[in-house]
C-alpha cells in the first residue's frame, strides 16, 4: 500500500489502497489533530451550544479582526491539500486576501482576493460547476486544486476591512509521500491583477515574472465593460520560453478562449451563461437602469486536460477589443481583473504589489 500516494486523479484511482493519512482542519479542529475534532470549549457557537455543551458545534467559524491576518491552516508534510471549503458574507469577497505558502517560503505562492480565487470577483453569487472549482448557493466556495508540499504548508486570510468578519472554512488534506523517487514536486500558484481602466491601446497582463519550468492551468476573468457594443474580440496570448514580440500560442478571440462562440449571443436570447467542467461564462450582470450601470461578466477556463507547459518563462496577456465605425476594431478601456493559476517547481514567484482595499473595490 505504501507505493500509492493516495492522490486521486480519476475514478480509477479509487480502486487502489494507499497508506496515505487523511486529515482535516477547520474551526472545530484548528490543528487537524487525530481525535480532536469538535473538542473546543470556546468559539463563535458557544452561546448557541450553552444548553448542549462540549461537542455540539461550539466553534463552527472564526472571527478575523479589522486589519488582522488569520492562519487557517499550518500543516507539516509531506502531503497535499486536496479540498478547501470556505464561506463568508458576500460583502467580504473582495475584502479578504487569501494566501498560501509552501515549504518555509516567506513569500506567498498564492495571493488573491478570496472571491476571485473561486470565480466570484463581482461580489455577487454566480453558480460555478467545474471540475477544480465549484461555487454553490449561497456562496459555498469549493476548491479541488491539488496542492502538494514537501515540508510544510500555511494558509492565511487577511481582513482588509475596517470591521470584523466571520469566516467558516475546512481544509482537507492528505499526509503521504509524493510521487516516485526523482520526481519533482510542482507547487500550486495563483496571482491576481487588475486594470481599471485598461489604458487605451494597451493589453491587460494576466501573468508575468514567472521563471523556471511549469505548466499553466487556469484563467478567471472578471470583466467590466465601459463601452457600448461587443467587447470580446481581443486575443489571449501565451509568451513561452523566450518569446519576445510574438507569442507561441495566440487565440482568436476572448469568447473563443473561454469555449464559446459568436459573442456568447444566442439569437433571441442574448448573452447566455454556461458552466462546464473546464470552461464557462458563468456570470452575466446586466445594467439595472440605475446605479448598476455597466455590463459585467465572469468567465473561466481550466487547462486541466490541456496544460500549457513552459521550460524557462511565461507571460500571459489579453487584448480588449470591440468594434467601431467602418468595420474597425475599437481598443477598449474596460475594467479587467484576472486570476491566473499555474504549477511550478519554485515555491514562489515575483508578482505585482499587494492590492489595497481601494484597488480591490468593486466600483
Amino acid at each position: 500500500m505504501s507505493g500509492n500516494s493516495g492522490l486521486v486523479s480519476g475514478l480509477g484511482d479509487l480502486a487502489h489502497l494507499s497508506g496515505a493519512v487523511t486529515r482535516s482542519i477547520s474551526a472545530e479542529n484548528p490543528t487537524g489533530e487525530k481525535g480532536r475534532g469538535g473538542a473546543a470549549t470556546e468559539g463563535t457557537g458557544a452561546r448557541a451550544a450553552r444548553d448542549l455543551g462540549l461537542g455540539w458545534k461550539v466553534s463552527p467559524s472564526i472571527r478575523i479582526g479589522a486589519g488582522e491576518t488569520a492562519t487557517l491552516a499550518e500543516i507539516d508534510g509531506p502531503g497535499a491539500i486536496q479540498h478547501i471549503w470556505l464561506t463568508t458574507h458576500v460583502s467580504n469577497w473582495r475584502r479578504l486576501l487569501l494566501r498560501f505558502y509552501w515549504d518555509d517560503d516567506t513569500r506567498p505562492a498564492v495571493e488573491v482576493p478570496v472571491g476571485d480565487f473561486f470565480g466570484q470577483g463581482w461580489g455577487k453569487f454566480a453558480q460555478l460547476s467545474s471540475m477544480p472549482v465549484a461555487v454553490n448557493p449561497n456562496g459555498g466556495f469549493n476548491s479541488y486544486w491539488t496542492m502538494p508540499f514537501l515540508n510544510n504548508a500555511r494558509v492565511t486570510l487577511e481582513n482588509l476591512a475596517d470591521e470584523d468578519v466571520i469566516v467558516y472554512y475546512q481544509v482537507d488534506y492528505t499526509l503521504t509521500e509524493l510521487g516516485a523517487q526523482g520526481d519533482q514536486v510542482a507547487y500550486f500558484h495563483s496571482q491576481w491583477r487588475r486594470s481599471n481602466p485598461l489604458p487605451s491601446k494597451d493589453v491587460h497582463t494576466i501573468l508575468d515574472g514567472v521563471t523556471g519550468a511549469g505548466h499553466y492551468v487556469g484563467t478567471y476573468l472578471a470583466w467590466g465593460v465601459n463601452s457600448v457594443g461587443w467587447w470580446g474580440e481581443g486575443e489571449l496570448k501565451f509568451f513561452l520560453d523566450g518569446d519576445e514580440e510574438f507569442p507561441t500560442i495566440c487565440g482568436t478571440g476572448t469568447e473563443d478562449y473561454f469555449g464559446g462562440a459568436w459573442n456568447f449571443d444566442v439569437p433571441g436570447q442574448g448573452y447566455t451563461a454556461f458552466s462546464t467542467p473546464f470552461l464557462g461564462l458563468h456570470q452575466i450582470i446586466a445594467p439595472d437602469g440605475l446605479y448598476q450601470s455597466q455590463q459585467r461578466f465572469g468567465m473561466y477556463r481550466w487547462h486541466v486536460l490541456d496544460p500549457i507547459r513552459f521550460a524557462s518563462d511565461l507571460k500571459v496577456t489579453v487584448q480588449a477589443l470591440g468594434w467601431r465605425s467602418g468595420g474597425r476594431y475599437l481598443p477598449l478601456q474596460d475594467d479587467i481583473a484576472s486570476t491566473a493559476f499555474w504549477y511550478s517547481g519554485e515555491t514562489s514567484h515575483s508578482g505585482p504589489a499587494t492590492p489595497d482595499l481601494d484597488t480591490l473595490e468593486i466600483c
